[in-house]
């Protein structure tokens, strides 16, 4: 029985006695069943009655004993204790417990997935750098984090498109192909351009690529620079992202909204809502209705279009793509984006407070021996995406970035990142897998393979109802870290239950040694192994993380 489960039985308790008219109260939509930390109170616990007492007019533990009536006549309930003032704590017995092994085993990697957010469509933009140069090391924590988001929400039923929205139009650009103009050339970059071997690499890729390029006057060399050189530049970012294993079903272009009219049509759809108004004969959206701190500037005096006008098309575009969500992962200096965005959606006739979501993420620091790394060999003046995989490799760079909340700041030590060592968390779950998987290989060795005829009540020490226990909770941790936007819950979660399988199987034999015989104990315990294992790997792949067979 899952927690899940369980909650569901104890909402089925309380249906019955308010449908014997025992208590008069509404049924709970849902019901906390949580896995205390004292064993001694069972191996669920639930407020329930606390909850429903006040509504009732009862008192609780009244209540807790006519939840707790019902509940001991299920199969698989061993006891039900009312504790203190109306806590009810639920005991299952060891057959019950232990049959989640072979559901886990059967289920393969379909389990941990729910519907929590099932038919919620979510458009997830994240990264989403200027084209102008590599993935730095904010973007590359964006890479890891928004994948294993846009993993976790499909795995909990919502409809997601995940979108990288490449600034393609505007001054950095310009700047960006004048930059790759002087060097082609010989000169110094402009001031406020771009330097790097990268800049060196893509124009030398240019007049190799683009015969007769030089000869050509200098403002259509500079158009080639920019369409060419911008192309270029593309490909070396989804280059990048598809070997970190980030995946984008969409690569948005900001100039197809200046080239099709969108930006203009948006701008008249939010005067159509009243929220757009003229001023000093420029064109502005009142975002200070809803919580912005200044009205935002969409067309200035001199005709020029700002990069707020595109934002305001850009969000409306998603939701005329279908989104009903849109969430946009922004780095730690767009604080000031947050408001603005929001009051967007709600200038859009939208509900700023759930239609859009801005997520900011924190600066990564990267330590080498001790000393901060700061500069990256090709980009010159800052640590780039292909830098974090050739030091790290994808498997730790992911995982260590997705692992801790994105509104903390967080340093990659080289050292120990790659380390074999249980200091190094992505080896800590790594390892378990491969522990699990040499069990298997052993059992195999001598001839012994999972018994049809599984006697779950064997798993009964209390390693072994820990770690059924943990391996109970992993389709709510899904269900949590889709629901809150934190993917950084499974990984916390994966590295419990490494903990508690490295218990197990330092106190539990699973395999017989020498003469001994193969026991249906170690049927059992063979179960509850591919089941970690399974638990895992479907983990490590909502992280996009590898779960090697051997290290």
């Amino acid at each position: 029985m899952t927690p899940a489960e369980l909650s569901q039985a104890v909402q089925a308790a309380v249906r019955t006695a308010v449908e014997a008219g025992e208590l008069t109260v509404a049924v709970p939509e849902h019901v906390t069943v949580e896995r205390p930390k004292n064993r001694d109170h069972g191996d669920y616990a639930t407020n329930v009655a606390l909850q429903l007492a006040k509504a009732a007019g009862k008192p609780p533990r009244a209540v807790a004993e006519l939840v707790a009536a019902r509940l001991r006549e299920l199969p698989g309930v061993a006891k039900v204790d009312i504790a203190g003032p109306g806590f009810l704590n639920v005991t299952l017995d060891a057959a019950t417990q232990g049959e989640l092994a072979r559901r886990i085993v059967e289920a393969g990697a379909a389990y941990g997935r729910n519907e929590a957010l099932k038919g919620l469509k979510i458009n997830l933009e994240f990264v989403s750098a200027n084209p102008t140069g590599p993935i730095h090391i904010g973007g590359v924590r964006w890479a890891a984090v928004g994948d294993s988001l846009a993993r976790v929400l499909k795995a909990t039923g919502a409809e997601v498109s995940t979108e990288y929205y490449l600034n393609d139009a505007g001054v950095q650009i310009g700047k960006f192909a004048a930059s790759l103009q002087a060097v082609a050339n010989g000169r110094p970059a402009p001031e406020g351009g771009y330097v790097g071997e990268y800049v060196v690499d893509i124009a030398k890729a240019l007049t190799d690529g683009v015969p007769g390029i030089l000869d050509l006057p200098e403002d259509e060399q500079l158009e080639v620079f920019r369409t060419e050189g911008l192309a270029l530049m593309v490909a070396e970012i989804q280059r990048s992202m598809t070997e970190f294993g980030t995946h984008f079903d969409t690569w948005f272009s900001e100039k197809t909204l200046h080239d099709s009219g969108a930006v203009e049509k948006a701008i008249e759809r939010l005067r159509e809502q009243g929220h757009v108004f003229d001023q000093e004969g420029a064109i502005w959206l009142r975002t200070t209705d809803f919580g912005d701190d200044k009205d935002r500037v969409l067309i200035k005096a001199d005709g020029e279009t700002t990069y707020f006008a595109a934002d305001a098309a850009y969000y409306l575009s998603k939701r005329d793509r279908g989104s009903e969500v849109s969430v946009y992962m922004l780095g730690a200096d767009h604080h000031g984006y947050v408001n603005r965005l929001k009051a967007i959606a709600a200038c859009a006739g939208d509900d700023m407070d759930r239609n859009i979501e801005v997520k900011i993420g924190q600066f990564v620091k990267m330590l080498r021996d001790g000393e901060e790394v700061r500069m990256s060999k090709r980009a010159g003046n800052i640590i780039t995406i292909d830098d974090v995989v050739e030091w790290i490799g994808v498997d730790a760079a992911r995982y260590t970035l997705v692992r801790s909340p994105t509104d903390s700041t967080i340093t990659l030590d080289i050292n120990v990142l790659t380390s074999q060592t249980n200091e190094n968390p992505v080896f800590y779950v790594q390892y378990a897998h491969t522990r699990m998987c040499g069990v298997q290989r052993k059992a195999n060795d001598l001839g012994i393979t999972k018994s049809e005829d599984f006697k779950p009540e064997l798993l009964a020490t209390e390693w072994e109802s820990d770690l059924l226990g943990q391996l109970g909770e992993f389709p709510r941790v899904i269900a949590a870290a889709g629901e809150l936007r934190e993917p950084h819950r499974v990984a916390r979660y994966l590295e419990e239950v490494a903990r508690d399988y490295h218990r197990f199987y330092d106190h539990c034999q699973i395999l017989p040694k020498g003469d001994e015989e193969v026991t249906d104990l170690t049927h059992a315990r063979l179960w509850l192994a591919d089941a970690t294992r399974t638990v895992i790997a479907n983990g490590l792949a909502l992280l996009g993380v590898s779960a090697p067979e051997r290290m």
